[in-house]
């Protein structure tokens, strides 16, 4: 588990193919690494990831095919910058949110614009995140605990504050940039409770609709 709060921007060393996935190599900035060992969990970009090697201010990790067809890991190249955080411990304050490091999948910058000292940016997530995403809730961006300013449809809107903007990849973002997208996990936990025994049926789907809330007495029902 993670919260959100960026630690250090490292820097991609090497991407090794190894049998149709790679290894990555990561080049670790100022993260602190002495009390990292081999197996210990470090999210880039928002991606838990699990230490296999260390090899100074820098680790290796391997990714699945899995992770590189639903995450942008893939489309790093050697000198990318990433976001860095470590595995929260019981010791960690939580100043972000409570985040897994499971992208759920890969949104894109449509816009960003100055707003007094800060930045407002615009993104487009995948169609079926969008019932995930409110207004005033969390959302995790390339690893970074952000909240949701305003939502249309697929489409959200996000202000980041100096700071962020200075201590993780953002400042980087353009209109066209994908980034990974963790939507909060309270709310996919509970589209889950709310479906009750239809849980295991697979052909029930999401089964969060408006019709679905109505007869359950989270709204009013339209009639």
């Amino acid at each position: 588990m993670f919260t959100g709060i960026i630690q250090a921007v490292g820097e991609v060393h090497r991407l090794e193919p190894r049998g149709g996935d790679l290894r990555l190599v990561v080049g670790t900035g100022a993260l602190p690494m002495t009390d990292v060992a081999i197996g210990d969990s470090i999210a880039v970009n928002g991606v838990c990831l699990t230490t296999v090697h260390l090899e100074g201010p820098a680790f290796a990790a391997d990714v699945s095919r899995e992770t590189l067809s639903q995450t942008t890991l893939g489309g790093l190249r050697s000198g990318s910058p990433v976001n860095l955080e470590k595995a929260l411990t019981l010791a960690t304050p939580l100043g972000g949110h409570l985040v897994s490091g499971h992208v759920d999948g890969v949104g894109e910058v449509l816009e960003r614009r100055e707003e007094a000292r800060a930045w407002r940016l615009r993104v487009q997530a995948p169609d079926d995140l969008a019932r995930y995403i409110a207004p005033k809730g969390s959302i995790c961006v390339d690893g970074t605990s952000l909240t949701v300013n305003r939502v249309s449809g697929a489409c959200f809107e996000l202000t980041i504050v100096p700071h962020t903007w200075q201590a993780t990849i953002i400042a980087g973002y353009r209109p066209g940039t994908r980034v990974n997208l963790e939507v909060d996990l309270i709310a996919r936990y509970l589209e889950r409770l709310l479906l009750g025994e239809r849980a295991a049926d697979p052909q029930a789907g999401s089964g969060l609709t408006e019709a679905f809330l109505a007869r359950h007495g989270f709204i009013p029902s339209a009639s």
